[in-house]
């Protein structure tokens, strides 16, 4: 019985670990790790000197971590605020990105989908003109073997 627990344990933790939200869960993980380590270099190597430079020469130190009143270290809350800032503003714009391109995706498949529906209807229209055209066709044969007789 206990074999048999452990089993339904190891399924279990195989099915789990396959789900397909577990997978894009870890690959989103390893992503924002590589993206964290991306944005702490623009942030620290080009924005932070870029922008805050004259303040840090100013300071009279090398780095905006330097920046400290009385212990308090609030270069490194500026660099996390910044770093934050880059983050947000990054993810922003890949967003909105995205949301482009769904929503021009979105478009094309309604374009096509009323291209779709007007052949469709126009199908329809041919079939019940070539009905008609029998039905009056037939009509008429009907009125000359009357007229015959």
């Amino acid at each position: 019985m206990i074999a048999n627990r452990g089993r339904t344990f190891l399924a279990d933790f195989r099915d789990f670990i396959l789900r397909g939200n577990v997978i894009d869960l870890a690959v989103a993980v390893v992503i924002g790790g590589a993206f964290n380590g991306i944005v702490n270099s623009l942030v620290g190597d080009i924005i932070t000197p870029a922008i805050l430079s004259p303040a840090i020469k100013a300071a009279g130190v090398d780095k905006l971590a330097d920046l400290s009143i009385s212990g308090i270290k609030y270069g490194l809350f500026l660099s996390s605020v910044i770093n934050f800032l880059v983050i947000a503003f990054c993810l922003f714009l890949v967003i909105r990105s995205f949301e482009a391109i769904k929503q021009k995706l979105i478009r094309q498949q309604e374009l096509q989908d009323a291209e779709n529906a007007a052949s469709e209807a126009e199908k329809v229209d041919k079939a019940i003109i070539a009905q008609e055209n029998l039905t009056k066709a037939i009509e008429t044969l009907t009125e000359v073997i009357n007229q015959k007789s």
